[in-house]
């Protein structure tokens, strides 16, 4: 069964001058089996966006054991979007359930490694891979 959820987050100033530009952070959930993928597009921020993620993922984890973030899109992580993406993994942790990620840019890549969030986080370069390498049970 496959369900799919989107969210999208305009600035609240946006929303009331009219104006509609692209959302900084977009969310689509998609459930396969027993592992749900959240494809991330725009910027993993400090603010509203950074805390959306979260709050996503907290609802995720009522419904599903398996998680991937499916990064490709993302186009920038900031010091407080690193830190939700260590909250997350808490939480994850904390509930016992499992979290990848996967097809981070180079760019995403890098500073995951330069922050040492690459040694705590399991990362593979594509989706495919991410699925693959799951345990036998959810493939």
């Amino acid at each position: 069964m496959t369900e799919i959820t989107q969210f999208a987050l305009e600035s609240p100033s946006q929303a009331i001058c009219g104006q509609r530009q692209a959302p900084k952070l977009s969310l689509e959930s998609c459930t396969r089996n027993d592992v749900t993928v959240v494809y991330c597009r725009g910027r993993i921020v400090y603010r509203e966006e950074a805390v959306v993620l979260s709050e996503k993922i907290a609802d995720l984890l009522l419904q599903t054991r398996n998680l991937v973030l499916e990064l490709s899109g993302i186009e920038m992580i900031d010091s407080a979007g690193l830190g939700e993406l260590v909250v997350v993994l808490m939480w994850v942790q904390a509930s016992g359930c499992s979290i990848k990620l996967a097809g981070p840019s180079r760019r995403i890549q890098e500073l995951l490694e330069l922050t040492n969030l690459a040694s705590v986080f399991e990362i593979h370069p594509t989706l495919a891979d991410a699925l693959l390498f799951w345990p036998a049970q959810v493939a």
